[in-house]
């Protein structure tokens, strides 16, 4: 049995490593085993917390399995699918480690490289991303994550290309800048970035996936990057007013100049008109949800083995 030692009024460890876990039944031997092995050449005192975010492939009982064969395991099972940033917020708020990796669930980012960020991050950082150096896929799969990465530096300012993931360490200083969010629509990266604490990287080749295939299809990553971007700035609503007064000066000089037909600006300002409505609309969406209250995720099970510890800790947005 772990019984972790009390800091700063709360039980604590030296390094937790935050999973969240969806679609990755096939991985979760491979990576305890790799995780285990790897964190014990850093520390003793270490957890790794698994966050099963509503998955069908039977996930949750190898999580079980693992939580009784390993007390250093956590597992946490949300009531359905909340996504992969509402799981990680899940693991980070359960989560008592000086230090907060967190690791995608299918091996793709190497636990061995964990090591590597430890170092870095005693260096004097607050947070250490991995940087994956580039790796062959597909012609389509490399166009959606550029396309992606571009219209969250153009639209949300982000600073992040598509090399970047949710591969990392945080301090304890970190995760609870992270915490006092309130956004139910957030994104990791971007979270990160606002927070503004001092930051490295380190590169890293990465693996190919361990076993299935990735839950981000195209349309959950245009979703993704729409969240990001309501979520981070108000941009495309300075773009409508300028647009509007473009569009009132190109029809007033092409008017004077060449007498255009009416009906022409008519459809224009019209269309104008509609796409201006449709993005304040999502704007207003977008309040409509904040305003609700709702919880970011709710925990439906908890398998624990350490005993100093809250059963219903939890984050509530």
């Amino acid at each position: 049995m772990v019984v972790l030692e009390e800091r700063d009024g709360s039980a604590t460890c030296e390094l937790s490593v935050v999973v969240p876990v969806y679609g990755c039944a096939d991985c979760l031997g491979a990576l305890h085993e790799r995780l285990t092995s790897t964190l014990e050449t850093v520390t003793d005192d270490f957890e790794i917390v698994l966050v099963e975010d509503g998955g069908s492939d039977g996930s949750w009982e190898v999580i079980e399995r693992l939580v009784d064969e390993d007390a250093r395991v956590r597992g946490f099972r949300l009531s359905r699918n909340f996504g992969q940033h509402a799981a990680i917020t899940a693991g980070l708020a359960q989560s008592r480690g000086d230090w907060t990796v967190v690791m995608d669930c299918d091996l793709q980012d190497p636990p061995e490289e964990i090591p590597r960020l430890y170092a870095k991050a005693t260096e004097g950082y607050e947070v250490v991303f991995g940087v994956r150096r580039e790796k062959r896929a597909g012609l389509a799969r490399r166009l959606l994550a550029r396309a992606y990465f571009w219209s969250l530096r153009t639209f949300a300012g982000s600073r992040f290309e598509g090399q970047w993931g949710t591969f990392s360490i945080l301090s304890r200083k970190v995760v609870r800048g992270f915490l006092q969010f309130r956004d139910n629509d957030r994104h990791y990266l971007l979270i990160l970035q606002w927070l503004g604490f001092r930051t490295a990287a380190v590169e890293y080749q990465p693996a190919d996936r361990f076993a299935g295939k990735s839950s981000y299809t195209f349309r959950a990553l245009l979703k993704h990057a729409a969240d990001g971007i309501f979520f981070q700035t108000t941009i495309l609503l300075k773009w409508i007013v300028y647009m509007g007064f473009l569009l009132a000066a190109a029809g007033v000089l092409t008017a004077l100049l060449l007498g255009t037909s009416m009906a022409v600006f008519t459809l224009t300002i019209g269309g104008l008109i509609i796409i201006s409505t449709g993005i304040t609309g999502l704007y207003i969406g977008k309040v409509f949800e904040q305003v609700k209250g709702r919880p970011l995720y709710l925990i439906d099970e908890v398998r624990d083995r350490i005993e100093a510890r809250e059963p219903d800790r939890q984050y509530t947005p």
